[in-house]
């Protein structure tokens, strides 16, 4: 069964609280992005600034180049994952991915648009969760691919266990054809935070999702 996680983008305190806000009345799981403005040209609010309500299933996107800097940080916020980048250092990533697990966080790695999975076969199958990102690092507002959907096919030969994230251009439009495509969780970004009306937005792509018979 697949899920809607929004995601969170913020530039500073403020408008993160902001959009939890907005979304507190019907998310569940939520998608939070940081970077350092190195592996994502953009900066936004640091890790340790991150909070959210109680209850909920929080997925941190780290689009950083060390993950190793900011591992202890992300390990004592304590979310249900974290998601390093396949691109990012190669050295660290196996160790980091390990604490993750010894923490009981669930470790996850993001493949970029360039990135074939078999030359990073090693990580994901270290990994319990891989997403294909096909959006703009640090931005809102990317494109669906839907051609890079055959990752997904060749992401689960090399870990058939793996969840399968998507990150980039999800919309009403898209959203069951990704789900048909094998993608487990949608982290929906500009489709929620721009709507008029978020909560009906999320509830749209949730029945989506959940359609049934339309094949």
């Amino acid at each position: 069964m697949s899920v809607i996680a929004p995601a969170v983008l913020a530039e500073n305190a403020e408008q993160y609280k902001q959009i939890i806000d907005k979304i507190q009345p019907f998310a569940q799981r939520i998608h939070v992005d940081i970077s350092d403005g190195e592996f994502a040209p953009s900066f936004t609010i640091a890790s340790n600034e991150i909070w959210w309500p109680e209850g909920w299933e929080v997925d941190v996107h780290a689009m950083v180049a060390r993950p190793a800097e900011h591992l202890q940080t992300l390990v004592q916020l304590k979310p249900s994952m974290v998601i390093f980048h396949a691109e990012a250092d190669p050295e660290q990533l196996p160790s980091v991915l390990a604490t993750l697990k010894q923490y009981n966080i669930k470790a996850g790695v993001a493949v970029l648009r360039s990135t074939v999975p078999a030359s990073v076969e090693q990580i994901i199958q270290q990994a319990e969760h891989v997403m294909v990102f096909t959006g703009d690092l640090g931005k809102y507002g990317g494109t669906a691919n839907l051609m890079q959907l055959e990752k997904v096919r060749l992401i689960k030969q090399i870990n058939p266990e793996a969840e399968i994230g998507w990150d980039g251009g999800v919309n009403v439009d898209n959203a069951y054809t990704l789900t048909q495509g094998g993608v487990n969780v949608l982290n929906v970004g500009s489709a929620i935070q721009m709507a008029t009306d978020p909560a009906t937005m999320y509830q749209q792509l949730v029945d989506e999702i959940n359609k049934q018979g339309v094949l």
